[in-house]
């Protein structure tokens, strides 16, 4: 039944230094799909209220009736224990703090001094050929933003994207200099552009990407045609890599097969007597794949950007290590926070309210058994809810938190009073304010008249 198979993918082994093997990962997988599917056949949970942290959303009581909206993957994987997290992850958010203006851009992409909560990282980019060797632009403001990177350019093969800060050029730190200046800094430079770029807690972990693009031959594995072909290659963000009969083929037509590098075997070849071979045993399946460079530095590049793809680097949202800090801290120690106080949170299970000393900050509401409690029991990243006053049962006054989907919980929380949930009411919207869709973020950036480099 749908509590046993819960249980079991609770159980399942997920070590982040070892590999579960395939038949594990596609048993792990069908029984979410069956959770899921069983989920959406029953919308039970589309309207129940979210039950106490201890008894819905800690990892310790994962295979609870009320809790089978909780994305068990999470838990498992991250150390997110005690957060209900499941819209955050399941959609990008841009932070735009206090600029909540419809005016005006979010802060990531605004005019606004640089962000306090920030990842940085080094991009180094080879110069190409024609008016812009480097292949992305650059906005007018402080700090400096990138606000296109080309396809299939050299910027994208080194992991620039849209909406990254610059932070230095070239060893010079470019944060308080006008973009015209940043843009002449790196033409002067050396042909190898090195820049320090970050992003604020409104971006996707930024671990460079593995991508890498070029002509490759491929040894055919035909019984009837043996031999070397030229193909073209494209590895993707993703670390799956595509190959094409001709380079004009990429975005136009399917790719010829696409294969999985992560945790395949990579590595030089001689076996076949040929100089610049090299191989790739992917995970899945008996195949072997052997691949030859023009030149030595170009089996390097391949094997480096391979290299990256076999062995991803998994980090947290930069938002994540943020709310993860906080919940080590008192309830008062949490600066600035947009709402406090006292709680009850309805356990639909059991028809009864929790009690809890909650925190409001930044639009996640951290849990705590009481004010001198330490660390937070758990909470809500309230990311795309909406917050309303309905009345419930004897109580004519509660706030109900309803997610954009269906296939999230509600949660119902109420205050010592009338009073207190309207200013409750009021926190919460102006918290998930802060918040916004990325697509919709870049969007509304991308139709503002902006002054631009292109590099």
């Amino acid at each position: 039944d749908l509590k046993s198979e819960m249980e079991k993918t609770r159980k399942l082994p997920l070590k982040k230094d070892t590999r579960a093997s395939d038949s594990s990962q596609e048993d792990a997988i069908d029984q979410w799909a069956r959770r899921r599917k069983q989920f959406k056949d029953s919308k039970k949970c589309s309207s129940t209220g979210g039950s106490s942290i201890n008894s819905t959303i800690t990892e310790g009581s994962i295979n609870s009736e009320d809790a089978r909206s909780v994305d068990l993957g999470l838990y498992s994987e991250n150390e997110d224990r005690g957060f209900y997290t499941e819209n955050f992850h399941s959609a990008s958010w841009v932070f735009r703090g206090d600029d909540v203006s419809p005016d005006n851009s979010p802060r990531c992409l605004s005019k606004r001094p640089r962000p306090v909560a920030i990842r940085e990282r080094t991009v180094k980019i080879a110069k190409g050929t024609g008016n812009y060797p480097w292949g992305f632009r650059i906005q007018f403001s402080k700090p400096i933003l990138v606000t296109e990177v080309d396809t299939n350019s050299a910027a994208e093969e080194a992991g620039l994207q849209v909406g990254d800060i610059l932070i230095a050029v070239n060893g010079t730190d470019v944060t308080s200099m006008p973009h015209s200046e940043a843009a002449n800094l790196a033409r002067k430079g050396p042909d190898i552009l090195t820049m320090i770029v970050g992003s604020d807690i409104s971006r996707y972990p930024n671990t460079p990407k593995p991508t890498c693009r070029g002509y490759l031959h491929k040894r055919t594995q035909s019984a009837i045609l043996k031999g070397w072909r030229k193909r073209w290659f494209v590895l993707k963000h993703n670390g799956y890599l595509h190959y094409y009969k001709h380079k004009k083929d990429e975005g136009k037509c399917r790719p010829l097969e696409v294969t999985k590098l992560e945790g395949a075997e990579i590595g030089v070849d001689t076996s076949l007597g040929k100089p610049f071979v090299f191989k790739c045993i992917p995970q899945a399946g008996n195949r072997i794949f052997y691949f030859c460079a023009t030149s030595n530095q170009e089996m390097k590049r391949w094997l480096e950007a391979m290299d990256k793809a076999v062995h991803p680097i998994h980090q947290n949202h930069v938002w994540v290590d943020v709310t993860r800090h906080n919940t080590t801290l008192p309830p008062l120690a949490i600066k600035n926070p947009e709402c406090l106080g006292l709680l009850h949170q309805l356990d639909r299970s059991k028809d009864v309210w929790i009690q809890h000393y909650c925190i409001l900050k930044d639009g996640c509401l951290y849990f705590y058994a009481t004010l001198r409690s330490t660390p937070a029991q758990g909470g809500l990243y309230l990311q795309g809810y909406t917050v309303s006053e309905q009345s419930l049962g004897s109580k004519r006054s509660v706030i109900e938190l309803k997610p954009p989907s269906e296939e999230f919980k509600t949660f119902y929380l109420c205050a010592e009073n009338v009073n207190e949930n309207k200013r409750w009411i009021t926190a919460l919207k102006a918290s998930i304010n802060k918040w916004l869709p990325l697509h919709q973020a870049i969007q509304d950036f991308m139709n503002r008249p902006l002054e631009e480099t292109r590099m």
